[in-house]
């Protein structure tokens, strides 16, 4: 049996650039009423670039929200309509400067679902080749490259933290994995 939720009001708290704050009314399944606050989020696409010697290019930035700076994947929004694989070769040439001739699909996956409905696509790209590299101009990120194993010691000893990109690692070793068997 599964249980039954309905939404029955939402009230719009916030709306900004990047996210949407509501607070919905939720009937439960035992009758009883709650309140959720939820953010609204278009959506985002990572991807894990592996260059020709297998390392993993990685962007260093500062994040408000945590005030420190992060390890992570390139990543950005999805523009309204934007197929999540376009927005990934975007994000890879505009934070890091390289193009890459394979794309693979890793997985997509739901960034926080006790609060937030928003969706990250994680491509795998690989046969990378130099493009040009275009930060927004309130972007600032420093590049860096580790080797797989490098970059799985570093998600279990807690210097990399994202979940995007803790996520795209791992997925990225299981297609490592299967493409040799």
């Amino acid at each position: 049996m599964t249980a039954e939720f309905r939404r029955i009001s939402r009230e719009e708290i916030y709306k900004g650039k990047i996210l949407t704050l509501v607070k919905d009314r939720v009937l439960l399944p035992n009758n009883k009423e709650a309140d959720r606050e939820i953010i609204l989020h278009k959506g985002a696409s990572a991807v894990v670039p592996v260059d020709e010697a297998g390392k993993i290019i990685f962007v260093r930035q500062y994040r408000q929200p945590i005030e420190e700076e992060l390890l992570e994947i390139p990543a950005g929004l999805l523009e309204e309509g934007e197929d999540p694989l376009e927005a990934a070769k975007r994000e890879l040439e505009e934070e890091t400067g390289y193009r890459a001739s394979q794309m693979r699909l890793i997985c997509s996956m739901v960034s926080s679902a006790g609060f937030c409905n928003e969706i990250v696509h994680i491509y795998l790209a690989t046969e990378l080749y130099k493009g040009k590299q275009n930060l927004d101009e309130d972007e600032f990120v420093k590049i860096e490259s580790y080797s797989l194993d490098d970059a799985i010691r570093m998600i279990f000893d807690g210097r990399i933290k994202d979940s995007k990109t803790i996520a795209g690692i791992l997925g990225t070793k299981q297609l490592l994995e299967d493409n040799k068997k």
